[in-house]
């Protein structure tokens, strides 16, 4: 779900590391928001990441 419907961003994967070096696993999430686009002179709903909002490659409804 959490998946830009724009340029297909989404959870990244890798190793958080602490101060002492203690390694573990980490996801990092994409804020994902969903909002009402124009697709084809029609609104419908989509999951859209905050960045392809921000440089307007999608058209609010």
């Amino acid at each position: 779900m959490a998946v830009c419907s724009v340029c297909g961003k989404g959870a990244h994967f890798g190793i958080k590391v602490s101060h002492s070096h203690r390694r573990s696993n980490h996801m990092w999430k994409s804020n994902i928001k969903r909002v009402r686009i124009m697709e084809n002179g029609a609104a419908k709903h989509a999951y859209v990441c905050t960045s392809c909002l921000r440089s307007g490659k999608v058209e609010r409804a």
